[in-house]
């Protein structure tokens, strides 16, 4: 089974993103996580296409960049571009994720449908098979640092019967509240890739603390 931690970059200092991308290009990180924020979809606003192309720049790991935005088919290909390796949408802010997930499949990278807790995980049925990954959100998406709702738990063992009844590949990531603490029992449930933002960034070594998330 796919063990990946994705470090958040929105935990990162932004005064000093190439240090951020030198860090997890040294460390056993295999993707580097980018939440874009528009201040609509959710409370907050984060970094959009400029900062994508700095850190595609100095990173070497695959840019997953997670959407929280209203309309994310307008900005498909600009996200592509940019840099992105992995475009995940919500599933909330689309007429047709059906057409959304062939648009990105369309720029030659790998797409990933996500939802909030408060969305019924039977939802994605009809999605699992036509994405590279689904991303569940163990906390509500909008702003780093929120504890993880343990109720995830039980989302995550019903994502697992949907993809294993439609027969589908995509990979389980987590996003919300991922520490030492459940990296392991993570890992154990069958979740794929987990998004870690102050966990990682905001200890000591970072690099030592992405390599306990996978060997703990």
């Amino acid at each position: 089974m796919s063990k990946i931690i994705s470090p958040s970059l929105l935990s990162a200092d932004f005064g000093n993103l190439k240090a951020a991308c030198e860090m997890i290009n040294a460390s056993e990180a295999e993707w580097l996580h980018l939440d874009v924020m528009d201040g609509s979809f959710v409370p907050n606003i984060s970094f959009g296409f400029p900062v994508i192309e700095a850190v595609k720049k100095h990173c070497i790991k695959p840019l997953d960049v997670h959407l929280m935005i209203v309309h994310p088919e307008k900005y498909i290909q600009r996200f592509a571009k940019a840099g992105a390796a992995i475009l995940t949408f919500h599933y909330e802010t689309v007429e047709n994720p059906l057409e959304v997930i062939e648009k990105i499949k369309s720029e030659g990278i790998k797409v990933g449908i996500t939802i909030n807790p408060d969305m019924p995980v039977s939802v994605l049925e009809e999605y699992v098979d036509k994405v590279d990954l689904v991303l569940l959100m163990t906390v509500f998406a909008g702003y780093g640092g929120q504890k993880f709702i343990e109720e995830s738990y039980t989302r995550i063992d019903e994502l697992k019967e949907i993809i294993k009844r439609k027969n589908a590949h995509c990979l389980i990531e987590v996003d919300g509240g991922i520490n030492l603490q459940n990296a392991l029992k993570l890992f154990d449930r069958g979740v794929n890739v987990l998004v870690a933002g102050n966990a990682v960034f905001k200890t000591s070594n970072p690099i030592e603390t992405i390599h306990s998330m996978l060997n703990t």
